[in-house]
């Protein structure tokens, strides 16, 4: 990929593009917003398929267990949507080392279908779990960094102390693989700009409750969870995932603000090197929090079955 193609990966496409979703979709709830999301808006996103990402926190025994898990909930989500998709399972377990890929479907559907697209029309990755599959991906077809983007959800911003967050702690080969590869990658960080886009439960009940069965789960499953971790407190939830499926959309939209930058060297003390040599990345340092949720709820409220 020549270098003006490179940069032009880093800014949101304005036609349609194909899409593969890699979701650890039993983690959190904020998956499954994303995921309907992703799939309410045809006119923009084709998406090509799905894959389950390993994850291990109180809601798996393992993360092969968790990969297991969000495997079965993309189905009971693409069910309720009555979509139809390729559903491919993860890795059952995080990389051995930055060399040797955590083999499984989902790498090998994702290395085999970038090869089927070009620099100028690429395949776009959004991924909302540990990089795990992505880097396997890369490490089994180097090659695929000429014709995929990955907008990754995954680490804190830069400005802050270290990069203990879920996605990247999880499986740091894997993000380092990601940021080595020369693959085009559209960071969105957790702590410092994502944790920007909290919502309420009278907020979601407004703008979900009773518009068809898929806003009701996803109002329901956000409501108990946020309750059973407030334990009567008062709560905010952050739907992490949808501004990843956003970036996307937000060449029209206005959705976000991103620069380019270096890309960053995460480290196994869950810090940041930084070297201003390295390759750019697009690094999304603010988000519009009232026109991303304006724009998930319409979506959401208007989804055809």
């Amino acid at each position: 990929m020549d270098y003006a193609q490179y940069i032009k990966s880093l800014t949101p496409p304005r036609q349609p593009v194909d899409v593969v979703l890699d979701t650890d979709a039993y983690n959190e709830i904020d998956d499954q917003f994303a995921i309907a999301y992703l799939l309410s808006a045809p006119e923009k996103l084709r998406v090509k398929g799905i894959c389950a990402a390993p994850f291990f926190n109180s809601r798996s025994i393992s993360p092969g267990d968790g990969m297991k898990k969000s495997y079965r909930e993309i189905q009971k989500l693409l069910k309720l949507t009555g979509r139809e998709l390729p559903v491919h399972k993860g890795a059952a377990s995080y990389l051995p080392d930055e060399n040797t890929p955590a083999e499984s479907d989902a790498a090998s559907y994702l290395a085999r279908l970038a090869s089927q697209y070009q620099p100028e029309n690429p395949l776009y990755i959004v991924a909302i779990g540990a990089a795990t599959n992505i880097a396997s991906a890369l490490l089994l077809n180097p090659a695929m960094k000429e014709s995929t983007v990955v907008v990754w959800l995954g680490g804190h911003g830069h400005h802050l102390p270290d990069t203990r967050e879920f996605n990247m702690e999880q499986d740091i080969a894997a993000a380092r693989v990601l940021f080595d590869s020369g693959v085009p990658v559209v960071q969105l960080p957790c702590g410092g700009v994502v944790d920007h886009f909290s919502t309420s439960r009278y907020e979601l009940e407004h703008w979900l409750k009773g518009k068809n069965a898929l806003c009701d789960y996803l109002l329901e499953n956000t409501v108990a969870e946020a309750e059973e971790y407030a334990a009567g407190k008062p709560w905010t939830r952050v739907i992490w995932d949808v501004t990843a499926v956003a970036w996307l959309l937000t060449g029209e939209k206005h959705l976000m603000s991103w620069d380019q930058r270096p890309a960053p060297i995460p480290e196994y003390d869950c810090r940041y090197a930084f070297d201003s040599r390295r390759h750019p990345i697009a690094y999304v340092y603010q988000i519009n929090r009232d026109r991303i949720f304006e724009d998930l709820f319409t979506r959401l409220q208007a989804f055809d079955h």
